[in-house]
């Protein structure tokens, strides 16, 4: 089933204008101010909503639809991330973009006025419509206005925003919770959307050439129907630490989408992923990459507020400040990694030294104690935030560098949305863990170390298990990198029509 659509200026077959100015250094920081708030959003309301969930299950008086104001949020966000990016080749970026900043907004206004549990799930899931866009179309459009060479040192911000947001979101939260309302989680992000499509519409100017385009649809309806029943059997078997039937049902329908999926993108005249990216030798090992290290970086940051309010006893705002040394490292590496790859015009090496080092830091949270002293900890949290700091967009830079023109976007798009399918499978699998050890520990613990201290114990050691068990991912990761192949980074940004070149400031 397709479309055929006479599109807009459409992004996917543009060449440079050889007569054009190159944005330059301001130009291009102000584009990135809208772009980067664009990726603040999506990322703060992965986290965000966190600390408010209980005053939240409280006022509806449904804690048993507790997880599905979170769930609904990842799985609309995981399964629209491809489409935004073959949309956004197709359409423009720039008006791609603003429509998902809408979409987002919509959503988060209606989210703050629900009420009901159901209907603050569904708006929830309109919201994460409007986020499958922000984050993947922001990182394209970098690739259309700054060259890989130059794009490493810019690159690194949208790192630095990213961690920013999994650190302040439970932070944020926590005070809007405590000094205002929990709806407030969702109206703050109106004046900060509309400041983004401000911007982005007065100083983003990107032109295309014009061509007629058929809209994959049932591979769209294919991949959503997939990667949402199997996300939700994932979601479930990780809270239940068990595989039910209906568990096993879900998962098998969900694959069996999937790979109908694979197999109509082979005949697809504009298939959503085109599989000869696969034949792309970068293209195959970044999008491993990212599927196992979204797996591992998930999974442990997760855990972290649960131990520090659970186990340490600290409030939901103060865990925020806990996990800072976390987004310290992260904003040190990222940054600095940046503005070396634009100096050297190397990446592989980062991304190599980051997965050994992030697998380090998840190999030392493994021995994380109830009673660990918190400068210890916080030396832990800022290995693995260096770790994560060095490769996280660097990946992202290599995938750009390596496809061509016309996939930019899409494939873009296909390593986020791998990432986001490996967190989520390894935050559940890593959550299954902890409450089976729970299960099988619990009464011993209690025996061992009385009614009070028992279950922290118990708890905490599930934790530890979790960890163990990343450390071989993250060993997978870190081999799948000496694989990566380097290319020569491009010195054009190829896809813009203004920009060939970026003017270095003074």
């Amino acid at each position: 089933m397709t479309a055929t659509i006479e599109a807009p200026p459409p992004e996917s077959v543009s060449a440079p204008n050889a007569g054009s100015t190159p944005y330059s250094h301001r130009q291009i920081m102000v584009i990135m101010s809208g772009l980067m708030l664009g990726v603040l959003l999506a990322a703060l309301d992965q986290t965000i909503v966190s600390t408010a969930l209980t005053r939240i299950s409280q006022d509806f008086h449904r804690p048993d639809l507790y997880s599905w104001v979170v769930t609904s949020y990842l799985l609309t966000s995981t399964a629209s991330t491809p489409l935004y990016g073959k949309l956004g080749d197709l359409y423009g970026r720039k008006t791609i973009f603003q429509i998902a900043v809408v979409i987002f907004l919509l959503g988060s206004a209606l989210a703050g006025l629900s009420q009901s549990m159901l209907q603050l799930i569904v708006f929830r899931g309109v919201q994460g419509v409007g986020a499958g866009g922000l984050i993947s179309l922001a990182l394209a459009i970098i690739g259309d206005i700054i060259a890989p060479r130059q794009r490493g040192r810019y690159q690194g911000y949208f790192g630095a925003v990213f961690g920013a947001a999994s650190i302040l979101g439970p932070l944020i939260g926590g005070f809007l919770v405590d000094q205002a309302s929990w709806r407030w989680v969702f109206y703050v992000n109106i004046p900060l959307g509309v400041f983004t499509l401000i911007v982005i519409q007065r100083v983003l100017t990107i032109t295309y050439a014009h061509r007629t385009v058929r809209l994959d649809v049932f591979g769209a309806l294919l991949l959503v129907s997939g990667v949402s029943l199997f996300l939700i059997a994932v979601q479930d078997a990780g809270q239940q630490a068990r595989i039910t039937e209906t568990i096993w049902i879900l998962a098998g329908i969900g694959l069996a989408l999937i790979v109908g999926f694979l197999g109509w993108e082979r005949r697809a005249a504009e298939p959503i992923l085109p599989l000869r990216l696969f034949g792309n030798a970068v293209f195959r090992v970044t999008s491993a990459l990212s599927l196992v290290t979204g797996a591992v970086m998930f999974g442990a940051v997760i855990f972290l507020p649960q131990y520090l309010q659970l186990a340490r006893g600290i409030s939901p705002t103060l865990s925020g400040l806990r996990l800072l040394p976390l987004l310290a490292g992260m904003i040190v590496t990222t940054i600095g990694a940046g503005r070396l790859v634009t100096k050297l015009g190397r990446y592989k090496i980062f991304i190599v030294v980051g997965t050994g080092v992030m697998t380090v830091g998840i190999a030392l949270l493994a021995l994380i104690r109830l009673d660990t002293n918190g400068w210890v900890l916080s030396a832990m949290l800022f290995v693995v935030g260096a770790g994560l700091g060095l490769f996280i967009q660097n990946t992202v830079l290599a995938t750009q560098n390596g496809v061509g023109i016309a996939d930019l976007g899409t494939a873009t798009s296909a390593v986020m949305f791998l990432r986001t399918l490996g967190g989520a499978v390894g935050a559940s699998s890593l959550g299954a863990i902890i409450i089976a050890y729970q299960r099988s520990h619990l009464v011993g613990d209690i025996e061992h170390y009385g009614p009070h201290d028992g279950p922290l114990q118990t708890f905490v050691h599930g934790m530890d298990r979790a960890y163990l068990w990343a450390v071989p991912v993250g060993l997978t990761a870190f081999a799948l990198s000496f694989f990566l192949r380097e290319q020569r980074l491009r010195t054009t940004a190829a896809t813009s029509a203004r920009t060939a070149t970026v003017e270095t400031p003074e």
